[in-house]
């Protein structure tokens, strides 16, 4: 018996349309919940910079939380468990939205934190020598500085988060993943299609990527 297995590339082509119908999806949960994990990012980023402790703990805890626990657990949680708490279902593209926003700005507080500390205090205590407020001194020195060293750690976690919406299918989202789920109950080509979806996911990413280098490349030669 031939067992030999022979890679069908039309099928894999044949399949593109009909994944493609998925990438909105991916895209909107993705960048999204990067937007609002972005602001919840700064504001927990800062936060745990803050000296008292009730602001402090509060942003530490969200942050180890949602860093330590797996984000297909928290998608369930807020897909299948949030709803018993307000008596009123959630959305699956909803779910998945606060999920990536949740999980990122974890992330992304840490970022944050880690870019403002990485500025010597010597350039606080400059603008503040010339008689810049301590709000306007770190608004117009130290945050532009601080964004700038951002930049990499943000583009790697723009990148993490699109690849976890493939998660988002096992909530029904009919993003990439599930759309090559559909696809191969009809066809049984599961090599083939779960290959177009990597494709895909590789080509969004690599393009990312490319941006962020060329915005980071900008940034320096502007300095």
């Amino acid at each position: 018996m031939d067992n030999q297995f022979e890679f069908d590339w039309q099928a894999a082509f044949n399949s593109v349309p009909f994944l493609l119908k998925g990438l909105p999806y991916t895209l909107m949960i993705s960048f999204g919940g990067l937007v609002i994990g972005f602001l919840l990012g700064i504001l927990f980023g800062l936060l745990s910079l803050n000296k008292k402790w009730y602001f402090r703990w509060p942003a530490t805890a969200y942050i180890e939380i949602f860093r330590g626990t797996p984000i297909l657990v928290q998608v369930l949680f807020i897909f299948y468990g949030l709803p018993d708490l307000i008596g009123a279902p959630i959305d699956p593209v909803t779910a998945s939205i606060v999920a990536i926003a949740f999980n990122s700005g974890a992330y992304i507080s840490e970022v944050v934190r880690g870019g403002v500390q990485s500025i010597a205090k010597g350039q606080q205590e400059a603008g503040l020598s010339l008689g810049l407020t301590r709000v306007q001194t770190f608004w117009y020195i130290t945050w532009p500085q601080a964004f700038r060293r951002m930049i990499p750690p943000l583009g790697n976690q723009a990148i993490v988060s699109i690849k976890d919406t493939s998660l988002f299918s096992v909530i029904g989202v009919g993003e990439l993943v599930r759309q090559g789920q559909v696809y191969i109950a009809n066809t049984f080509t599961a090599f083939e299609v779960y290959f177009a979806v990597a494709i895909i996911y590789l080509g969004i990413t690599l393009s990312l990527s490319l941006l962020l280098r060329i915005y980071e490349h900008r940034s320096k030669s502007a300095v």
